[in-house]
């Protein structure tokens, strides 16, 4: 008899557990262990309810503790968040709703956004002779960039010539060049980042290589243009004045 009303209580505590509980969170689409998936552009519906009665009946939300203002009809006893569009920023980003006056009874959710690395279309770059190279491609994706290459005129760029060097900081994607050559550094360059469940993403880059130019430093040009200048007029006025002199 005593073990039967044991197993009885045990089945009845996570109920009670849930129902002792002051503020908790429904949201759709539903959190895994407080945590929703969702993607780039959809929509995420958070309503906290308040359990029980309090004389405090105002709630409030906050992401990544920051407050978040919510309209008046929308704080006692139920209140919605809506996230539309979801955006890359909000990857991560904690969702908390806690009671105004005890931020002890609150419940929370975070946000895994799967996105793709933003990269597309194409762009112009023109540079002179042994002036350097720098393109960039973001690489940021959830889930993480499984592999980054970059392409010159459809080949991949072989590092041993023309002084390329790649990089990656886990955000951007680089690939340097010190001083270009017309024969070895212009042409059509593009760079992909592939990420699972996306494939492959890719942006180009028209790199046009032009003649040095001698360039003047204007400053000190003007600079000493005006210097020439004033000892000229100078010396004209000094000559002026000894030839006034002589005509006394």
């Amino acid at each position: 008899m005593k073990l039967m009303i044991s197993i009885a209580l045990l089945f009845l505590l996570p109920s009670c557990a849930s129902q002792t509980s002051v503020v908790y969170i429904e949201s759709s689409p539903e959190p895994l262990d407080g945590v929703i998936q969702t993607k780039i552009k959809d929509t995420v519906s958070l309503v906290c309810t308040l359990n029980g009665t309090h004389e405090d009946k105002e709630l409030v939300w906050l992401r990544n503790g920051a407050m978040i203002k919510l309209n008046d009809g929308n704080k006692e006893n139920r209140s919605c968040v809506c996230i539309n569009p979801v955006i890359q920023k909000d990857d991560g980003a904690t969702f908390t709703c806690q009671l105004k006056s005890n931020s002890s009874h609150s419940a929370s959710v975070t946000l895994d956004v799967t996105y793709s690395a933003d990269l597309s279309g194409s762009e112009e770059v023109t540079l002179e002779e042994e002036e350097s190279l720098d393109l960039q491609c973001d690489m940021r994706a959830n889930p993480l960039a499984t592999s980054v290459t970059w392409k010159l005129n459809g080949t991949l760029v072989d590092l041993s010539t023309g002084g390329f060097i790649i990089t990656n900081d886990g955000i951007n994607t680089k690939l340097y060049a010190k001083k270009v050559d017309r024969s070895l550094h212009e042409g059509s360059y593009e760079c992909t980042v592939t990420s699972p469940g996306y494939g492959p993403q890719s942006k180009t880059f028209q790199v046009t290589v032009t003649d040095k130019t001698i360039k003047f430093p204007l400053m000190p040009t003007i600079a000493g243009v005006v210097v020439v200048a004033l000892t000229t007029l100078l010396a004209i006025v000094s000559r002026w004045r000894v030839i006034a002199k002589c005509c006394k």
